[in-house]
């Protein structure tokens, strides 16, 4: 049998996107021969995910799980909304929800830890799953947080199940309370992330930089009044007290009732169970956020694939 290099591995790999390990054992099958080994791997359905892996995966779900004192949010992405109705799909993302939280969420190296069950890693499991859903399917990002005290809570909006869904929300309140009162807390702040999209727990944490380039722009707007430098600069206080509103957390306005400041929804209820509440942080994911969908002609590819 001819000797298995790491380099001839990695060609193969390179040419059809087959995981390292089918790579290996697809070479070892046909005694190093390239195009046997290709042939192999389209037998078994493998190569075929190399096709998928260049398309755009915007759709999917978000998924949300908590343990002790800790909770894990990921982002799986599929092509089509269609197949975030797959309970297949549904059981991989719950299944690398839980590999998030063990393994503190870095996606690099999630791909290396055994996928449960299969004796493949998550890497080979997901190129598995690409070529039997037969979409492009990829972890996107994942994030793990944590207490030393009191409570991560969360919320799914949108679910389809049980932790699953399009927004996901985990929010960390530190306190010596009763957790099932912090609980309740902390399910009804994750419902407010969830709505109001805060960049931020605090103004303490708005960077010197973003305030200032907020400062900046509503310098210029400012300016358009022809007013007195001095009075452009007040002008800009104002404006900026009404960005904190929108951007940090803890200067909201509760969604709920749609009066109350978030500071004092926390004051509330660290009076009511008689401990104080920190909001600690928190994590909000919107599915497909940020990625840029391709737009596409329905028609004019149909008669693409009918003219072959």
């Amino acid at each position: 049998m001819a000797a298995i290099s790491a380099g001839l591995v990695k060609e193969l790999r390179d040419q059809t996107g087959a995981g390292m390990m089918d790579c290996k054992k697809a070479l070892s099958e046909t005694d190093g021969n390239m195009e046997d080994a290709v042939d192999w791997l389209r037998t078994k359905g493998l190569a075929a995910a190399a096709k998928k892996a260049g398309r755009v995966a915007s759709e999917g779900l978000v998924g949300v799980t908590t343990g002790d004192k800790s909770g894990a949010v990921i982002e799986v992405n599929s092509e089509t909304d269609f197949v975030s109705r797959n309970e297949d799909f549904q059981g991989l993302v719950r299944s690398l929800n839980e590999i998030a939280l063990a393994h503190n969420s870095d996606v690099a190296a999630m791909n290396a830890v055994d996928y449960p069950g299969t004796g493949r890693t998550v890497e080979e499991e997901m190129t598995h799953q690409i070529s039997t859903i037969g979409e492009n399917l990829s972890i996107r990002r994942a994030a793990t947080i944590s207490v030393s005290n009191g409570v991560v809570s969360s919320y799914v909006h949108s679910a389809l199940t049980q932790g699953l869904g399009k927004i996901g929300v985990l929010v960390a309140l530190e306190s010596e309370g009763d957790t099932a009162k912090l609980e309740e807390v902390g399910k009804q702040l994750a419902m407010h992330v969830a709505a109001a999209n805060p960049a931020w727990v605090s103004k303490d944490e708005v960077t010197a930089e973003d305030q200032e380039r907020e400062r900046k722009v509503l310098r210029e707007q400012a300016a358009d009044s022809g007013k007195p430098d001095e009075i452009i600069e007040k002008m800009v206080d104002g404006r900026m007290r009404k960005f904190y509103e929108e951007v940090c957390l803890l200067e909201q306005t509760f969604v709920i009732d749609n009066e109350t400041k978030i500071a004092k929804v926390l004051e509330a209820a660290s009076k009511e169970i008689g401990s104080d509440i920190k909001i600690s942080g928190f994590i909000r994911y919107g599915l497909g956020e940020g990625i840029e969908k391709e737009e596409t002609d329905f028609a004019a590819e149909v008669a693409a694939t009918v003219g072959g």
